[in-house]
Order: structure tokens, then C-alpha cells, then sequence
């Protein structure tokens, strides 16, 4: 659930372009790869919640991003400490917390329709190639809002299932929770081919 977070603001980060951030965070993934070093682990870290709280990001809101990825953290961690040694173990769980920390602030301080444009924008040069950056866009604007509508369904699916007494039937979640995304993908699908999205206009007019 870490999509879809937007905060509106006017710190220093929020006013960082969109195009500027993406950048950002691709060069920080692709320096900590390269570097492979605890140390550079622990400055990104340091780095990633230094910007969090010049963002004004609530503490509620941080530990509910950071929860969920606690338990998976530690055992990485333990296994990697116990396969390699504590310097990979801390540099491996160092990326990948930072990198989780500084996406969560680029979606926290700058508008979906920002990044799209953004995204967009980049893309334009592949024209002669075939892509679309239309198209690409909004592939990217449904899985975003796809994604919590998925994680939303889920629990509600849970939660009915609880309330009857079925948690632990396999089929009284899973069933529902099956039918309801296709049903929700069908009718996604149903209005974006309304509008004319994946019309074939050359041959429409040939």
C-alpha cells in the first residue's frame, strides 16, 4: 500500500520537480547497486529519513510503511548474516529499507498525474520505435490505481469471510476475492474501450 499515498504540501521536497526525483531515486538505486557497500547503505538510509522528515511525513504514517516489511527485513538479514556475513547482510537490508524509504517519499510528495506527465515526457523520444507514451502512461495510471483497489478487495474479502466464520476455508476467500477483480478488471476494461482506448484509428479510417 505504499501507491496512492500523496500528501499534498510545500516543503522544500514537494517543490522538487517530478521529473528531478524519478531521476533521483533511479540514480540512487543504480549507485547502491554499484557501490555494494554497507556504509553507502547507512548514508542512504540516513538520507531517506532526514528528506521523510523535512517532507513532514507523520511518524504514523512511517512506521506503517516500514511495518510490513519488518519480518521479511530481519530473516533476509538472518540468513544473509549467517550465508555471507554481517556486511552484506546490513548492506543488502540497508538498499533495500532506503530504496523502499525514498520511493515512498517520491509518491508521498508529488502527484500521480505528475509523474505520469513525467514518465510520458521521457518517452516521447522512442516514438520513431513504436512505443506509445500514451499508452505506457496510462498502463502505469491503472496499475497504480489498481493496485490498492486489489489490496481493498482483499481485505473486505477477508473481513466478510471472518464474519461467517470462514477464515480458515481457503474457498471463502479466495473465491470472491477472484470473482470480484476480474469483475472489476471487465468493467475497467469495458470503459476504457467506450472512450475509444485500443481502437486501431489508422484502420479505422483506412
Amino acid at each position: 500500500m505504499l501507491l496512492m499515498v500523496h500528501r499534498p504540501g510545500t516543503s522544500l521536497v514537494h517543490r522538487v520537480p517530478a521529473g528531478a526525483k524519478l531521476t533521483l531515486l533511479a540514480a540512487v538505486g543504480v549507485g547502491l547497486a554499484i557501490t555494494g557497500d554497507w556504509l553507502w547503505a547507512a548514508l542512504a538510509l540516513g538520507a531517506a529519513l532526514t528528506l521523510l522528515v523535512v517532507a513532514g511525513t507523520p511518524v504514523r504514517v512511517l512506521a506503517t510503511t516500514l511495518r510490513g516489511l519488518v519480518l521479511v527485513m530481519l530473516a533476509l538479514g538472518a540468513w544473509l548474516t549467517w550465508q555471507a556475513g554481517w556486511p552484506r547482510a546490513a548492506e543488502t537490508v540497508g538498499d533495500l529499507v532506503a530504496l523502499v524509504l525514498l520511493a515512498h517519499l517520491v509518491t508521498a510528495t508529488t502527484r500521480v498525474d505528475d509523474m505520469l506527465d513525467t514518465v510520458e515526457r521521457a518517452l516521447r523520444p522512442l516514438r520513431r520505435f513504436g512505443v506509445r507514451p500514451d499508452r505506457v502512461a496510462l498502463a502505469i495510471s491503472l496499475v497504480l490505481r489498481a493496485v490498492p483497489a486489489t489490496a481493498e478487495a482483499a481485505g473486505q474479502t477477508r473481513d466478510a469471510a471472518r464474519a461467517r466464520g470462514l477464515e480458515r476455508d481457503p474457498r471463502a476467500t479466495l473465491t470472491p476475492f477472484v470473482v470480484r477483480v476480474v469483475r472489476d478488471a471487465r468493467l475497467r476494461g469495458e470503459a476504457l474501450h467506450a472512450r475509444g482506448v485500443g481502437d486501431d484509428q489508422t484502420g479505422r479510417h483506412g
